[in-house]
């Protein structure tokens, strides 16, 4: 029995969307209805391909786990890969899985922050120092005994990329988990920002 979907999404993201998107709506609705002669339509155009891809590039973007396979919704494509097909999953300046065939998916609802991961290290540093002076405290001046390590301290994505490794290794042999890699292309992103492309052109055009 498939185990239910672990999701994975940006918060940061989401909400710098959910902010750019409010600015474009209040922006192009106040050019509709206060609008003259040609501005109406531009704003119309402009949201027509401004809109869906702030939603592509910001909110759309996911990543569902389960025991079986690995289901990503990147800006314009959906990429369905059963965990037998997984060969790593790689941490640098982006998140990625690649196939067996060689190929490399990007993670993009999982990005990296370096900021986080500056902040994680400087925590682990300052554990370092407070463990040892905690020992020298226990041991040598009779005081209480240090508290017991947590391990290192990791960015919130470092975390859900050993989540997803975690899922890789032990499910990757597992025969629920066996099948082919497929990629669908997000027409529903495409078709309302080529309309408002080919809108924005004439209208820019005809001027």
């Amino acid at each position: 029995m498939t185990t239910k979907d672990r999701i994975y999404r940006s918060p940061a993201g989401i909400a710098g969307g959910a902010l750019l998107l409010a600015i474009v709506l209040w922006l192009g609705i106040d050019a509709l209805v206060q609008g003259e002669d040609r501005t109406p339509w531009l704003a119309l155009a402009s949201m027509i391909l401004a809109v869906p891809l702030i939603v592509a590039f910001t909110v759309r973007p996911a990543v569902y786990a389960n025991e079986d396979r690995l289901r990503i919704r990147n800006p314009f494509r959906v990429i369905v890969l059963p965990w037998g097909q997984a060969a790593a999953l790689r941490s640098g300046y982006s998140n990625e899985v690649v196939v067996e065939s060689g190929d490399k998916f990007q993670l993009w609802a999982v990005p990296v922050s370096l900021r986080a991961r500056k902040r994680a290290a400087r925590k682990d540093a300052r554990a370092e120092r407070g463990g040892g002076a905690g020992l020298r405290l226990g041991f040598g001046g009779g005081g209480a005994a240090p508290a017991p390590d947590a391990g290192p301290a990791r960015a919130e994505t470092d975390k859900i990329m050993d989540e997803l490794r975690e899922f890789m290794e032990t499910r990757g042999t597992a025969e629920s988990a066996q099948g082919e890699v497929t990629v669908r292309w997000a027409y529903e992103i495409f078709a309302p920002v080529a309309a408002g492309a080919v809108l924005l052109v004439i209208l820019i055009a005809t001027g």
